[in-house]
């Protein structure tokens, strides 16, 4: 069989006799990959969040106000992320056994403005947190999406959900409400024609996994799946556990994201709240700064994103908070690097994002000063 090294090169034992250096192993393809190592982000910050939310949980607000704060913010974030993480690895499982030529039929085109408004509207109707949706994206793009489709739906996703859509209009009202739901699809469909016509310049790399799409029956295809799959309690319990497998790249930086959140909230007074992140330029990019610096999951984003629509009267920054999870957010950025294997595109994603973040931003601010 040919050799990730050439294709003159055979290799008669895929696993024995390969182009790897000292650094890679070679997998089941005789392709090198790297070499397996303990993943110290993975295990060193899951440990903390387990630790933590177990010791809040025995001990509650003993001890100094930090160490209360470390703890109990392990605790809220777990209790924030444990649904949408597990309803995502389940999601992600049942992926992974539907044909590729199926999900990109429901995508659509890669590349089309029709592919990114159909990932668009994806993203809009899965009602699951950032970090679910950020697990299914990344299958996604292994399933062939285009990269302009995987940022159509990653950024019109995050906040979007049914849940939060209610508890934001409650706290801020309809009007504002729709005018963030349709500011953020905006961004996500531009962002993604944007995506795959930096692809189709050279400027990006195109996605490796993409196959030209093929027809399909949907409604044949789903029922052949169906009756395939086993749906027992054991069967779900399979499916779950290979999603979550293949959802560490992710699961590693949202724990790591845990870990700075309680860090900057044990650590970093909050003062001078309206002041700061006023309706100003200045406050909106502070509060641009705040979100990127201060990793918070969508559940926690929205009552901080409503105290700046109506306690600092800038709804402008309200919405951008919001969005700089998804233009901003490290996790986002890393998770999209382990699996593109490509920091251009990660980096490409506040490049891209951020500029209309902001000015839309600051004409929301302006609607509401006149």
């Amino acid at each position: 069989m040919k050799s990730c090294c050439g294709n003159a090169t055979v290799v008669s034992t895929p696993v024995a006799a390969s182009c790897c250096g000292g650094d890679s192993t070679a997998d089941d393809t005789g392709c090198c990959g790297p070499a397996k190592t303990f993943d110290w982000v993975l295990w060193g910050s899951g440990s903390f969040v387990v630790t933590g939310y177990l010791g809040w949980l025995l001990l509650g607000q003993v001890g100094p106000s930090w160490l209360a704060t470390l703890l109990h913010t392990s605790f809220e974030m777990v209790n924030a992320m444990w649904w949408g993480v597990i309803s995502a690895s389940l999601f992600v499982g049942l992926l992974g056994r539907i044909p590729r030529e199926l999900v990109m039929s429901v995508l659509g085109q890669a590349g089309s403005r029709q592919g990114i408004f159909r990932a668009t509207l994806a993203g809009l109707m899965l009602d699951l947190c950032n970090h679910g949706i950020l697990m299914i994206g990344m299958k996604l793009y292994e399933r062939g999406a285009s990269i302009g489709q995987v940022m159509a739906f990653l950024i019109a996703s995050p906040w979007n959900s049914l849940t939060l859509t209610l508890i934001l209009i409650g706290l801020i009202g309809l009007q504002w409400t729709l005018v963030f739901i349709v500011a953020s699809l905006a961004i996500a469909w531009v962002s993604g024609l944007i995506f795959d016509r930096l692809v189709v310049a050279g400027v990006l790399p195109a996605n490796p996994n993409h196959q030209q799409p093929q027809k399909v029956h949907v409604r044949v295809t789903l029922k052949q799946v169906w009756q395939d799959e086993d749906w027992t309690l054991s069967g779900l319990a399979m499916m779950f556990w290979q999603g979550l497998k293949e959802s560490k790249t992710v699961l590693r930086w949202v724990f790591l994201g845990v870990v700075l959140v309680a860090l900057v909230r044990a650590f970093v007074p909050e003062d001078s709240f309206g002041v700061w992140f006023g309706a100003s330029a200045g406050g909106l990019l502070l509060t641009l700064l705040a979100a990127t610096v201060i990793e918070v999951c969508s559940e926690g984003s929205s009552p901080i994103a409503a105290d700046l629509v109506t306690r600092a009267a800038a709804p402008g920054n309200g919405f951008t908070f919001l969005m700089a999870g998804a233009a901003t957010d490290y996790t986002e950025i890393m998770s999209l690097k382990d699996t593109t294997r490509s920091w251009k595109i990660a980096l490409f994603l506040p490049l891209v994002t951020v500029p209309q973040v902001l000015l839309l931003g600051w004409l929301m601010n302006s609607m509401a000063a006149g």
